[in-house]
């Protein structure tokens, strides 16, 4: 895609829902710039390769959701050592998130370590599989799950505790 008028078209039609793509694995906002950046030269440059099958969107965002695995692995993966993140006994089945907003939760998400972060939003949000996840991060599926697990006790204790919460025993 040479044509700048087309190239500005389309990042002005989809930047800021990439963002929020971007915005979900980066530390911060200078970062998720980076990320999408690098996003559209690929996008520009491999854009006669969608084949319209299934949605655009959903194409560009895969390759938001790869530009910033990449550059998350390249920069500063380090999965968490699973007892480094100890957690109490996570609440029952009938655990109910009390007046917890959408950006609430997002801020919690944010600040997970980012191995735990990666993996919750490659699971829990994009949908992937955790054998797809190990491909893609070069690990073990149980690698994977565990850092799911991890991520979601520290996410609840979190939840709980900033709605003053007893943890169960």
């Amino acid at each position: 895609m040479k044509n700048a008028a087309c190239q500005r078209l389309l990042f002005e039609q989809y930047a800021g829902r990439l963002m929020a793509v971007s915005l979900r694995y980066a530390r911060d906002k200078a970062e998720a710039e980076d990320i999408l950046q690098e996003s559209y030269i690929n996008i520009f440059s491999c854009i006669n390769q969608f084949k319209g099958e299934g949605s655009f969107e959903g194409w560009l965002k895969k390759i938001v959701v790869n530009c910033a695995i990449r550059y998350v692995k390249k920069s500063r993966l380090k999965l968490v050592d699973p007892g480094k993140y100890e957690t109490q006994q996570s609440p029952g089945e009938d655990f109910v998130i009390p007046n917890l907003s959408e950006m609430e939760l997002m801020k919690l998400v944010h600040a997970l370590p980012d191995g735990y972060r990666l993996v919750f939003n490659l699971y829990a949000i994009e949908g992937y599989s955790h054998n797809d996840i190990a491909s893609m991060l070069g690990i073990d599926p149980s690698t994977s799950r565990t850092q799911l697990l991890k991520a979601r006790r520290l996410l609840q204790e979190q939840i709980l505790f900033i709605h003053k919460i007893p943890a169960a025993s």
